[in-house]
């Protein structure tokens, strides 16, 4: 069943909070203020807990339409995320709020962390889902009954969906906008909006965690320094594990314990970090390729396509510069 206004809109409420992240609300905001310029097909509502106004993440105090507990009727109920940790935000009002507005919604969806307010309910046992990739393996520590997807820009599982963060709550409204609408109408936003209808590529592009995590131990520490010294070196374990005055199988010991990860993938690793900085530094293809012991520039488009679903080219358009 549609649930809907009497003109036939569909209402959307927002559950906020103070602290919510701005953009995380505001973005799919639009989109569905926009779908109304040409299906006139939305309803938004504004709820918080307690029905008082709201401050978010910059600060800007919004005004809500009413508390959560007095809306009877939705369609879709959306929950943003904020940039404090799940535990401050997602208090019991909070969770109690969005219970209240799950039960009288055809579809649920959050944004960022938001996730955590529906794993916290159970709406997302036994579903994918994603979040921002910061929150990604906190979330799938704390709820191993979700298949949660780390690279998705956003999830749908049946009438729940779930989005990266930030911006890809945009791309979340119009998947929205699209399944109520059609692909023309979510088109037309899309265009209006100027945004893509749909990204290349995971949010993995888009990850600090790309860059290789800084190591501990002296071992590990002393292959890090040797390898960024002479990324060109064709490095076997062997060669590795002699740098160090370590066995091969002590040494994957060691980075097995301290990383997750064997020193060869480590090795492909710390290349990899320096393809995409030379990239953000300008160089050629073939150059990032030469300069970070990729045998061929081939060979870095496959590590680049393979990673993170798009090309060493393509990357370089999206984060080099602004083009300002």
């Amino acid at each position: 069943m549609t649930r809907s206004t009497d003109g036939g809109r569909r209402r959307v409420g927002v559950l906020l909070f103070d602290g919510v992240k701005t953009l995380d609300f505001v973005g799919p905001a639009e989109v569905f203020v926009e779908a109304n310029q040409r299906v006139d097909g939305y309803e938004l509502v504004l709820v918080s807990p307690d029905g008082a106004d709201v401050t978010t993440s910059i600060g800007t105090s919004v005004r809500v339409h009413s508390s959560a507990s007095e809306v009877t009727d939705l369609d879709t109920m959306i929950v943003p995320g904020s940039e404090q940790h799940p535990d401050v935000f997602a208090t019991p009002p909070v969770l109690a709020s969005a219970a209240h507005l799950a039960s009288v919604s055809r579809r649920v969806a959050s944004i960022c962390s938001g996730a955590f307010v529906l794993a916290e309910l159970g709406l997302l046992d036994g579903k994918s889902a994603t979040t921002h990739w910061k929150f990604v393996a906190d979330l799938r520590r704390r709820f191993p009954a979700i298949d949660v997807q780390p690279d998705s820009i956003f999830v749908r599982d049946a009438d729940t969906y779930s989005s990266a963060g930030v911006a890809a709550g945009i791309d979340l409204a119009l998947a929205l906008v699209e399944a109520d609408h059609g692909a023309d109408v979510a088109r037309e936003v899309a265009q209006l909006l100027l945004v893509y209808m749909q990204r290349s590529g995971g949010q993995s592009q888009f990850s600090a965690s790309l860059r290789t995590p800084a190591p501990r131990t002296p071992a590990v520490r002393a292959i890090a320094r040797v390898v960024g010294d002479d990324p060109t070196r064709p490095w076997a374990l062997a060669d590795l594990a002699a740098t160090v005055n370590l066995s091969p199988r002590h040494l994957t010991r060691l980075f097995r314990d301290e990383l997750d990860t064997s020193p060869v993938e480590y090795v492909g690793s710390l290349r990899f970090d320096l393809a995409t900085r030379r990239l953000e530094d300008g160089a050629s293809v073939s150059e990032a390729a030469l300069e970070s012991g990729y045998s061929s520039p081939d060979a870095l488009r496959r590590a680049f396509v393979s990673r993170l679903n798009v090309t060493p080219s393509a990357y370089q358009r999206r984060f080099r510069t602004t083009g300002a």
